[in-house]
């Protein structure tokens, strides 16, 4: 296994999930090494911090690199996708929003680099989608209800990361009901509630810092160092070894 720092294209390096990215990198320069950050605009400095800085339009000059992060808009995500068949490279994507195209190019990207979607790249979210897939199992008559509460500000409900447990439960036969919440500056909670008879079994996640998120990102870059090509989910990264 390599011990050399992994080589990371940063895209959307301007969003506050790109950079929280370039923070937590900067923190491991034994485990990462940013070549590259890329912003939908010009930059307005070139090296910043030590990282070359690129725009959207000058993504073809990104030096050789083993995984690209991109947290970006739909309209971005093509390029980077193309970028990284081209290069051979792994991509690690959380950009919400792709179109059923895009979802379909990204399929068969897997047939060719190790891809990685995800809605949500926290580690404990992970954890929690396999738990609830297996109560579900278990769980057959009773009722399942996800509960999720996030700030104001969020528009998308149920919550991306709601839908995602919703599936795992929903694989495993449940009938799922959503409730969602908007209050304050809450980063994210989720509950998964499974109600029989005179009991009730709750599953809880609470994000209080958004970093989490980055760096469940960062981490999902590393797993998939040395992968074989394929579309891989947080679980598959962290439960198949």
């Amino acid at each position: 296994m390599s011990t050399s720092p992994l080589r990371l294209v940063v895209h959307g390096a301007s969003g506050r999930m790109g950079q929280t990215l370039l923070r937590l990198a900067a923190e491991q320069p034994d485990q990462f090494a940013v070549v590259a950050a890329i912003t939908r605009k010009s930059p307005p400095q070139r090296v910043v911090a030590g990282v070359p800085h690129f725009s959207a339009n000058e993504l073809s000059a990104a030096p050789a690199f083993d995984v690209a992060i991109d947290f970006s808009l739909p309209e971005g995500f093509d390029p980077i996708l193309s970028l990284c068949m081209e290069r051979g490279a792994a991509l690690v994507s959380g950009t919400t929003g792709l179109s059923d195209a895009q979802q379909s190019a990204l399929r068969q990207a897997a047939s060719r680099i190790p891809v990685v979607w995800a809605s949500n790249f926290s580690l404990g979210v992970a954890v929690l989608a396999e738990l609830v897939e297996r109560a579900a199992s278990a769980l057959k008559e009773w009722d399942c209800d996800i509960v999720e509460s996030h700030h104001t500000q969020k528009k998308d409900a149920p919550s991306g990361t709601a839908l995602t447990l919703g599936q795992a439960a929903g694989s495993a036969g449940s009938d799922v009901r959503y409730a969602s919440l908007r209050a304050g500056d809450i980063v994210g909670e989720h509950t998964v509630q499974f109600t029989g008879l005179g009991e009730r079994l709750e599953l809880i996640h609470r994000a209080t810092n958004r970093d989490i998120f980055a760096r469940g990102a960062l981490q999902a870059g590393q797993r998939l160092r040395g992968r074989a090509p394929g579309l891989y989910g947080m679980r598959d990264l962290l439960f198949a070894g």
